[in-house]
């Protein structure tokens, strides 16, 4: 740990406090307005004469987005279910006797999604941590370490900012965002690993959020991972090849706060916007890493849930396609 915790070293220069007030809610958003669009979420599965567990998270309103209506189009019946840690929710179909024939499963969302930013976060009521939600949004994940060599090397370099404080969540983003360089080359990248962050300083959304969470969390900065998909705002329609994933932190002085280490990587020029805004071009659809989702799901803890999870008497099963869409309403 120690050889490792010695290439994260180079620490770029924090940026002045008495700026990140003025920075919160930036004007220069590309995509300040609330969106409403449809949203598909479909998977074919293969026939198998073997008993199958299908299992498909569900996107939920909440303070950042509205979901007015779901619409199931399904031949085979499931039923909703809650994970019990983070309460995410989702649809499991249980098959002792495998499917006969190829299955198409589709849920249409109606999506009402706002800009979450400074003006628009101040009209939600404040809310207030419990104990366990503030234990469970410090505690260490299976790839988001919270103490140690490694974390605690980097935070050394993030002082002089106040422990606990937006300055220092600021210069955490800073840092994740200026040592960090969004690609996907070779194996290794989109684990949300903080270790594969730190040594090889790239990857995707998810190891950005890893790197981020683990700093934050050691401050003891309460962190929520959110994943879902990318709602393009420069298309009024078109398919989506994959998921995107952000982060919320709590301090008492602004409730949950949103950013986006990845999006604010790939574009410099909104490093602001995406500390304390967060533009209405995705939907969420789960919080939180090493997901259990109870009976019929036997292979481990989920890293994150986003894709269908399928099994075979505890083995994944990968005998299914899937596809993302979406569309612009009025």
């Amino acid at each position: 740990m120690i050889a490792l915790a010695g290439i994260c070293l180079l620490i770029s220069c924090a940026r002045p406090m008495a700026s990140i007030a003025d920075n919160i809610d930036p004007a220069q958003s590309s995509d300040q307005s609330a969106r409403k669009f449809s949203f598909s979420y479909a998977v074919t599965v293969f026939p198998t004469s073997k008993a199958l567990d299908i299992f498909l998270p569900v996107a939920q309103s909440n303070a950042e987005q509205k979901i007015l209506d779901l619409q199931i189009n399904s031949p085979i019946t499931g039923e909703m279910g809650i994970e019990r840690t983070y309460g995410n929710k989702f649809w499991h179909a249980a098959l002792p006797d495998g499917l006969a024939d190829t299955t198409s499963i589709t849920f249409t969302y109606l999506v009402d999604r706002p800009a979450n930013t400074l003006a628009y976060r101040k009209k939600v009521p404040q809310v207030q941590l419990t104990s366990r939600e503030e234990e469970l949004f410090l505690k260490a994940n299976n790839h988001v370490p919270v103490n140690g060599a490694l974390v605690d090397s980097i935070n050394q370099d993030l002082r002089p900012a106040p422990p606990q404080s937006l300055e220092q969540a600021r210069a955490i983003y800073d840092y994740v965002v200026d040592n960090m360089e969004y690609k996907k080359i070779g194996t290794g990248w989109g684990n949300g690993d903080t270790y594969w962050a730190c040594s090889e300083k790239y990857g995707n959304c998810t190891d950005f959020h890893a790197l981020f969470t683990s700093l934050a969390r050691s401050d003891q900065i309460p962190s929520r991972f959110e994943i879902g998909f990318p709602v393009p705002s420069d298309r009024d329609q078109g398919t989506i090849s994959g998921y995107h994933c952000w982060v919320n932190f709590y301090l008492p002085e602004t409730g949950w706060f949103p950013i986006d280490a990845s999006e604010a990587s790939k574009n410099p020029s909104q490093k602001d916007l995406f500390f304390g805004t967060q533009p209405a071009d995705r939907i969420q659809f789960t919080i939180g890493r090493d997901l259990e989702l109870g009976e019929g799901q036997r292979s481990g803890p989920l890293n994150y849930f986003i894709y269908p999870h399928l099994e075979q008497n505890g083995q994944l099963y990968s005998g299914f396609t899937r596809n993302f869409s979406y569309h612009k309403i009025g």
